[in-house]
């Protein structure tokens, strides 16, 4: 890879890394449901200027709802009810294995030797991680917090039916889909009365951390991690994304403080490496294409 291409995959793992901390900050003001439809107003603007890719409408919705809403609502859920930034982007990252599970189950692409090897090392490290579960937050959100890379796995597999269609276009118009639900999801959860309150009295904190979710962390992310995918094998940028739990949990410790049992962290750490060693295995690129561990 080109030193700046190099340059730009890591500056988008730092953007999604920091982009857990931007969502901890907005959630102190916005629920989870108007958190994230905020988010994809915000990142579906460029659709507005551009021309909808040829790719049927029913596509875009199914694959909208899998990599998208459901993935960021049960993310945004999971952190309002307590789990910590840090952890939950350790989480988000284990979509890689469900990736590679579900093509071996709906595709029949048998895993290698060292896949499966990653596999276990990274559900021996989430086993770890359950053990502490409890201590700070419930199992019910953690339960709610697992939905989050699960569906994003099934996003990830779902993507192939749109394969042809340019990147940045594709997404943009991904985008447009889950504002109207979430809309009316907070609003059916929260109230109009509380919806308005929360909109009307953001302070400047909450709206820049909006604006660096849809804009920086969700638009430009993607688009430039699409970018770098098109000019290169997975093989050679997917590792990057390794970079994404560690800024997420080193920024959330200085942010917010959070400290790490010596359990969860082990886990944690099980987990990162059960995931690097699928990364860099040969056979990763097909299993595991397209974005990963934005926040």
């Amino acid at each position: 890879m080109k030193p700046v291409d190099i340059f730009c995959a890591v500056l988008v793992a730092v953007i999604w890394g920091l982009g857990f901390v931007a969502s901890r900050l907005a959630l102190d003001e916005l629920s989870p449901a108007m958190m994230t439809a905020l988010r994809f107003v915000i990142a579906a603007v460029p659709c507005l200027f551009i021309r909808k890719p040829d790719v049927p409408w029913r596509v875009l919705i199914v694959i909208s709802l899998a990599m998208f809403l459901v993935q960021f609502l049960a993310q945004s859920y999971g952190i309002a009810m307590g789990v910590p930034v840090g952890l939950t982007s350790v989480i988000v990252q284990s979509q890689a294995l469900f990736t590679v599970a579900f093509a071996a189950i709906v595709f029949r692409e048998r895993p290698t030797a060292m896949q499966l090897l990653g596999i276990a090392i990274a559900s021996c490290g989430l086993l770890m991680i359950s053990g502490t579960v409890g201590f700070d937050f419930t199992v019910g959100a953690f339960l709610v917090l697992m939905i989050s890379p699960i569906s994003f796995a099934a996003g990830n597999l779902l993507l192939r039916l749109a394969n042809d269609a340019p990147m940045f276009d594709l997404f943009a118009w991904l985008y447009l889909i889950p504002p109207l639900p979430l809309l009316a999801w907070a609003l059916a959860t929260d109230g109009p009365q509380a919806t308005w309150h929360d909109l009307t009295h953001m302070t400047w904190s909450g709206i820049v951390s909006m604006l660096a979710i849809g804009i920086l962390t969700t638009s430009f992310g993607y688009w430039l991690w699409g970018r770098l995918l098109r000019l290169y094998t997975p093989a050679q940028v997917t590792p990057f994304a390794l970079l994404v739990p560690f800024i997420g949990a080193a920024s959330s410790a200085v942010v917010f403080h959070e400290t790490f049992g010596m359990l969860r962290l082990a886990g944690m750490l099980t987990v990162v490496f059960g995931i690097a060693v699928m990364l860099l295995s040969r056979r990763t690129a097909a299993a595991a294409p397209a974005p990963t561990g934005a926040s």
